[in-house]
């Protein structure tokens, strides 16, 4: 959207008392906001929800540097504003009351892609980031987007598994794109925005205010289909969370607790209220692909390669190509050779360092144990022969 247009969008969002919903209903009237800030104060009064004093503010408005500055700093920084009407706004997003009309986005948006939330307390136990890694690396395999918040503990955790499993993940902020928070996940904000996308519905200069977090909320539950919560107490945030989600009819999905552990009290009695309990992330899909009906263009993942140098950092010894071919193997398979030593290593950990899919390090692992190159140990480990 050029500038010109793009001006009248940020423009009538910075009107006092027009809010999303009021946004909505004066696009729905006039078609455009350059055509609201055109029409008379009578007019714009007679909408629902558009008042004397809001429909005189949008005539007096006058602030166009500010919104010319927000458009500068956005262009200095990166950063895509991406209105509702534009391909590139999240499609599940537009199926929710009080969508924003517009998100201000650093990295990439994908038209059609499928989102599953994963939320949690900031206190996470070890366990609890576990769990949140491995869901979120698994939905990633599947070519799912994971969404989050980039808060401390479960939303960290849920972005690095995606990150991990190649996939895509969006970080949604209850602040302005000029600021990190928490500031220690400067290093991660910066390969989200590399690999997926940070958004948020506030301009540039918003602080992380204790009010954003709920109203983010929304838009993580809103561009998801569902909302997987691994770890909460009992008046944890994520609880606000799943209630949005429910309320916007999306899936909401809980991992149990030990029943004497504070951080489960919120999930477990979640789990009583009806969420889906969830044990592996086939819990997840098998609820979430139905709901996609014919799947949106979901974005390819590009498995990554950590080639050579990399690969020498987690195995002594790399089969050459030669004598991969000798042994008669196929690309797949001398690719997952090069990470498998005497030393006993999982499946999980193969699949992150490899960058194949979980069915390509499944059907490789048969055709190596099959060949007599690999041999399989108690617990689904596995290691070279000797």
């Amino acid at each position: 959207m050029n500038k010109k247009v793009l001006k009248y969008w940020i423009g009538l969002k910075a009107v006092e008392g027009v809010g999303c919903v009021g946004f909505r209903t004066l696009l729905a009237a006039f078609g455009s906001p350059e055509a609201v800030f055109g029409a008379s104060a009578p007019t714009l009064q007679v909408l629902p929800g558009i008042g004397p004093k809001t429909a005189d503010d949008i005539r007096s408005f006058a602030n166009w540097e500010w919104v010319e500055r927000e458009i500068a700093q956005a262009e200095a920084l990166g950063v895509s504003i991406v209105t509702c009407q534009e391909p590139l706004y999240p499609w599940n997003l537009l199926n929710t009351y009080d969508y924003p009309p517009f998100l201000y986005v650093k990295g990439s948006l994908c038209p059609g892609e499928v989102g599953v939330a994963m939320v949690g307390s900031r206190l996470a136990s070890t366990y609890g980031k576990y769990v949140t890694e491995k869901l979120s690396r698994e939905l990633a395999f599947k070519g799912i987007t994971v969404v989050s918040g980039l808060a401390r503990g479960i939303d960290s955790a849920a972005h690095q598994g995606a990150l991990a499993g190649k996939g895509r993940t969006i970080a949604v902020l209850g602040n302005g794109l000029d600021i990190v928070y928490p500031p220690e996940n400067e290093a991660l904000a910066a390969e989200i925005a590399a690999r997926g996308a940070l958004v948020t519905e506030y301009p540039f200069g918003t602080p992380p205010n204790a009010p954003n977090f709920p109203s983010r909320n929304r838009l993580i539950s809103g561009i998801s289909l569902g909302v997987v919560v691994v770890e909460a107490g009992e008046k944890s945030g994520s609880l606000i969370t799943a209630r949005i989600a429910a309320e916007q009819g999306r899936s909401v999905f809980a991992v149990p607790g030990a029943i004497e552990s504070a951080g489960s009290k919120g999930t477990n009695r979640l789990i009583k209220q009806g969420a889906k309990l969830i044990e592996n992330v086939e819990d997840i899909l098998e609820e979430i692909i139905p709901q996609a009906g014919l799947p949106p263009v979901v974005p390819e993942r590009q498995p990554l390669f950590l080639g050579p140098e990399a690969a020498s950092d987690h195995t002594e010894r790399a089969p050459t190509p030669s004598s991969a071919a000798a042994k008669g193997l196929g690309e797949t398979e001398t690719r997952l050779l090069a990470f498998i030593t005497q030393e006993p290593v999982d499946v999980d950990t193969l699949i992150t360092r490899s960058g194949l899919t979980a069915h390509e390090v499944q059907s490789s692992l048969l055709v190596l144990a099959l060949g007599g190159i690999i041999r399989q140990l108690p617990g689904k480990m596995f290691s070279r022969k000797e």
